[in-house]
């Protein structure tokens, strides 16, 4: 027995029960998720209920029918319009709200107060979309929201909240800050606890404000956190959840809150066209799949880790 072959064995008898601790999510992910891809090849065959997926005979154009029939159709083409904007709406005002509250209680120096502040922030992330939807019908509805009816008493116009395009885009968005903001900022909370304190004490020497010392310490300590979440948030630019879009919608602004999620639902599980919105779903992960790519690199160029 050579050498190495020893060593093998010897690290394999120390450390077999770490191996076997892997056994189960190893079979999750192969059952779960490995086994089912099988069925990608829906999208490229015409999809019969009573043949095994590897029976089903080849979609016209090559398989790639479906694909056509896609971007052929204009709901979908709404729906990808609406998750794109959703999505880059969503990154861009949602992504630095749990930073801001995160570097915002790090700077508070009475601890109780900070720990009910966190406890109140964390909380809404806990709700379902069905409550917060109903939350929010009762706030915003357009004569008998709690919100119109203080603009009413206040003078003011009522502001249609929900039924307005442009008003329910900025309804919600700001509802998924809510939602989200608190527990987002828990890893921000946990990577400045990683932040050498003397770096505070050095600004403070050299004359450094709290603006200063946030600017110059906290934010460059939490940038490599920031990069890997942005990457990962890119990477779903092209997804969506189903149960916020979903819950909010109404056929009054049927034309904005149409997103693919939706729309896999509403032609997929209603309208029984599996093989069409198989086509969709996997169009959607291919794009995610690059932009995940595509932004690890950017910023591997940048000199940052990445999340690989």
């Amino acid at each position: 027995m050579s050498e190495n072959t020893q060593k093998l064995i010897n690290y394999l008898k120390r450390y077999w029960t770490l191996y076997l601790l892997l056994v189960l999510p190893i079979a999750y992910f192969f059952i779960f998720r490995y086994i089912p891809m099988t069925y990608i090849q829906i999208a490229f065959k015409k999809y019969s209920i009573v043949k095994s997926v590897w029976e089903m005979p080849w979609a016209d154009s090559n398989g790639f029918e479906y694909f056509i029939k896609a971007f052929s159709n204009a709901d979908f083409l709404y729906a990808l319009r609406n998750t794109i904007s959703l999505n880059l709406l969503d990154l861009v005002i949602g992504f630095p709200a749990p930073i801001i509250l995160a570097l915002l209680l790090n700077e508070l120096a009475f601890v109780k107060f900070k720990r009910l502040t966190q406890t109140v922030a964390y909380m809404p992330h806990f709700l379902s979309w069905i409550i917060i939807s109903g939350i929010a019908l009762q706030l915003f509805a357009p004569s008998t929201g709690l919100a119109n009816i203080m603009l009413n008493s206040l003078g003011f116009e009522t502001i249609p909240f929900l039924n307005d395009p442009k008003h329910w885009i900025a309804t919600y968005i700001l509802l998924g800050v809510w939602q989200s903001v608190g527990w987002n900022s828990i890893i921000y909370l946990a990577a400045l606890t990683g932040i050498n304190p003397e770096l505070y004490e050095a600004a403070s020497i050299d004359g450094a404000g709290r603006f200063k010392k946030m600017w110059h310490v906290t934010l460059p300590g939490l940038r490599s956190t920031i990069i890997v979440l942005l990457i990962m948030n890119l990477g779903r630019i092209l997804g969506s959840e189903f149960d916020r879009p979903y819950a909010l919608r109404n056929p009054l602004v049927d034309n904005v809150s149409n997103v693919i999620s939706t729309f896999v639902y509403t032609n997929g599980i209603r309208g029984l066209q599996f093989s069409l919105t198989t086509a969709v779903g996997l169009f959607q992960s291919v794009v995610c799949v690059v932009f995940l790519i595509g932004a690890n690199s950017l910023a591997k160029k940048f000199g940052e880790r990445g999340i690989w």
